[in-house]
């Protein structure tokens, strides 16, 4: 038998990462639909493959070439779109007088071809569509004897066809007599729906085949990260598993976009981060999750296990490290000094992942920046305290050419600090876990090189635990210790720390103004009025001329 791929269409639906790459060349799995196709068809028996191209042809052309098939494989350019009739009356000179196979080359299925192929050679009807029962696209009507009733039905048509049980969707996967070439015309652009209508009208009957294997129509968005996240689970759980046979629990998210869920299969349990499409995008946020942790993880940080990734999809599974965090322990312990002996573990965690995570630590790797810098700390935590809370929340009319002199000193005194490593820049009581007694650090992915002060105030003046500012400088003498500083270091130190604490503090108000107003997750806004406190006795006990504009600032708000 023979078959064909279609590899030709536009992927408007998957825009903008289809203009740079063909959709049939999207990773799924770690190899591309395309060539998980090919490979599923050459195992099936097919002696020949013909691949139809336009979009972005020179890029699928490649791909192809770039493969060791095992079978003759022709590529049939299209310089105008034909459609899946013209594609298939494009190949005439590639059919035989044997039955073939079309498929489409955005589907992701585990579809038995060489049954198929069988299937339609034991009956005596030219077309044999394989169909299944997907709610969500059911679209043709299926007659009780397994006969096609209408490809393109009425909403009447439809509307008792759903109610009946008889209402299908197509797969995309067909096997065709020869026959059909005669109802095709000889060159252009045909319609393949319009030839089996002809066929039906000249008394011929399309066979529908029902299957209950996995497919996905990965043409859209969602459908493709969906794919793309059932063909790792193997990887993360076991050879054996049945992606389908896993259940998706939906986690509460955080800050970002992202969507969280934990994926179960019997007592084994996984985190997928679906970050939507990353595409090509190197450092993707994606990538950088991947990348980093890898990186941790050999290092002996304790950062979940990375399971399996499709990075290009934005999936990642990782090790489930449970619902357990440090917040919501803090918030309930009543015993001072149990909470800071938890506090001072996690600083000892901190500070093995500031020294061992910048050992080997690539830069490449790093999505938000390589390094905590100046322009980080004026426009991403200054600037975005300005816009993200002054004005969008307190509703305050600044001059930004006041301020920002107060950012750059800001930035100057931070950059003197010498006590430098791997930099976590989120690390908080909810990206801090808590099971079984070992603590686990999560969302690490905006990492780079910078101050370990910097990480220390995210943890001490965390407005989700709102610790006692006395428990804060107790907690700080802590950490001094635990770094066995002394001298001049241990005051250089707790200065760069104040200065730390300062830029965290407007990283802090701008985020979560930002949230609040522009992402609409009102939640973050209850965390406001002890994170404003934070900022103005912090900005109070700072004696420092050059951040006057920004103190005159804090006591308007």
């Amino acid at each position: 038998m023979k078959a064909l791929v279609l590899a030709a269409g536009l992927g408007t639906r998957l825009r903008p990462w289809t203009e740079r790459l063909p959709k049939p060349l999207f990773p799924v799995g770690g190899i591309s639909m395309l060539e998980r196709l090919i490979r599923q068809l050459a195992d099936a028996g097919c002696e020949a493959i013909a691949v139809n191209t336009h979009h972005l042809a020179p890029a699928v052309t490649a791909a192809l070439a770039a493969g060791r098939w095992g079978i003759p494989l022709i590529v049939r350019h299209e310089p105008r779109l034909l459609g899946t009739g013209g594609a298939i009356a494009n190949l005439r000179d590639f059919w035989d007088r044997r039955p073939f196979l079309v498929v489409n080359g955005d589907i992701v299925t585990a579809v038995d071809f060489a049954a198929v192929y069988r299937y339609h050679a034991g009956h005596g009807d030219p077309a044999t569509l394989v169909v299944t029962d997907h709610p969500a696209l059911n679209s043709i009507v299926v007659g009780p004897d397994g006969s096609i009733l209408r490809l393109r039905p009425s909403p009447r048509e439809a509307s008792a066809a759903r109610a009946a049980g008889r209402l299908r969707t197509f797969t995309g996967i067909q096997v065709l007599d020869p026959l059909v070439l005669d109802f095709l015309p000889g060159s252009g652009f045909a319609d393949s729906i319009a030839a089996y209508e002809a066929l039906q009208q000249d008394g011929y009957r399309l066979r529908a085949l029902p299957t209950t294997a996995a497919w996905t129509d990965a043409g859209t968005p969602e459908r493709y990260r969906r794919a793309a996240a059932e063909a790792i689970i193997p990887r993360a759980f076991s050879p054996g598993v049945d992606p389908a046979a896993v259940t998706w629990e939906p986690l509460a998210g955080d800050g970002s976009d992202r969507r969280w869920y934990r994926l179960r299969a019997g007592d084994t349990t996984a985190v997928l981060a679906d970050h939507g499409i990353s595409g090509d995008e190197r450092p993707s946020e994606a990538r950088a999750l991947v990348a980093i942790g890898r990186h941790l993880h050999r290092q002996q940080v304790p950062v979940p296990a990375i399971l399996a990734a499709e990075p290009f999809a934005g999936q990642v599974l990782m090790e489930d490290l449970g619902d357990t965090n440090l917040q919501s322990v803090a918030v309930r312990q009543g015993d001072p000094l149990a909470l800071r002996d938890l506090y001072r573990r996690v600083i000892e965690v901190l500070r093995q992942m500031s020294h061992a995570g910048a050992q080997c630590f690539d830069p490449a790797w790093c999505h938000q920046g390589a390094r905590y810098d100046r322009q980080t700390i004026v426009e991403r935590e200054g600037r975005y305290f300005l816009d993200g809370y002054v004005r969008a929340v307190a509703g305050a009319a600044v001059s930004d050419d006041k301020l920002v002199p107060a950012f750059e000193h800001l930035a100057d005194c931070i950059g003197r600090i010498e006590t430098v490593g791997f930099m976590h820049r989120d690390f908080q009581s909810r990206n801090i876990m808590l099971a079984g007694g070992r603590i686990g650090i999560i969302d690490y992915q905006g990492g780079r090189i910078g101050p370990l002060a910097y990480d220390l105030a995210s943890l001490l003046i965390d407005p989700y635990v709102d610790l006692p500012p006395r428990l804060q400088e107790a907690l700080l003498a802590d950490a001094v210790a635990g770094l066995g500083l002394s001298g001049r270091r241990v005051q250089d130190f707790v200065t760069g720390y104040r200065y730390c604490a300062l830029a965290r503090n407007l990283q802090i108000l701008g985020a979560f103004g930002f949230l609040s107003r522009v992402k609409g997750k009102t939640r973050f806004a209850d965390y406001i009025p002890a994170a404003l406190a934070g900022l103005k006795r912090r900005l109070a006990g700072m004696a420092d001329p050059q951040l006057a504009p920004l103190q005159a600032l804090a006591q308007r708000l």
